[in-house]
């Protein structure tokens, strides 16, 4: 998900999907970013990832990017090209999980859905990768009406969404985006995206 940096103030958050639970991804309206490394590279505690090469997916990605750069060096106490020997952009959540299985990079940042994907493609297999740390939650991308709508108006597209899983159509529709439902959320269930946003602003 890339970050909500601006938006128009009007907009009002409505709803969000709610995953399916999967190897690394657990049940609900979020996900998080996992630090993962090969199972076999004897990487397992945060003491071992310091001096290795780290992968991140592209500047723009919240659990790819900002949410390490984040609430990863607040833990480790250091920014990661001081904590790392290399810092380098992979180009996406799968690429990282293959450069880490494949050597490329020593340890990378990965959404827990999307590393779910790599294995859902049978490109590795749970096994093959230790959590070595792992994020708080972070909600998935917002729907959102204007506000400039009638109420009523905003309570029954708020109802198409929160009961399309009671229909045939709506059941496939989710499957085919590997969600459950949707889920009511509101503007300040994505606070922790806007506070990751201040942190990085304030550390330039």
């Amino acid at each position: 998900m890339r970050p909500i940096f601006r938006k128009n103030p009007s907009l009002e958050v409505f709803a969000t999907y709610a995953k399916h639970p999967g190897h690394f991804q657990e049940e609900g309206p979020g996900y998080r970013a996992v630090l993962i490394a090969r199972s076999d590279s004897g990487i397992e505690t945060l003491q071992d990832v310091r001096g290795t090469i780290l992968g991140l997916t592209d500047p723009a990605s919240t659990s790819g990017n900002l949410l390490p750069r984040v609430s990863f060096t607040e833990q480790v106490g250091e920014a990661l090209e001081d904590h790392f020997s290399r810092v380098v952009y992979t180009g996406g959540h799968d690429r990282s999980a293959m450069a880490v299985l494949e050597g490329f990079v020593d340890v990378a940042f990965v959404a827990t859905h999307r590393l779910d994907n790599v294995l859902e493609r049978d490109l590795a297999d749970a096994e093959d990768y230790t959590v070595i740390w792992s994020s708080p939650v972070i909600p998935q991308d917002p729907f959102v009406v204007a506000g400039t709508l009638c109420d009523d108006l905003v309570s029954a597209i708020s109802e198409a969404f929160l009961t399309l899983s009671d229909s045939e159509a709506g059941r496939s529709y989710l499957t085919n985006v590997n969600a459950s439902k949707f889920v009511a959320m509101s503007g300040g269930d994505y606070d922790i995206i806007r506070a990751l946003k201040a942190a990085k602003d304030a550390s330039n």
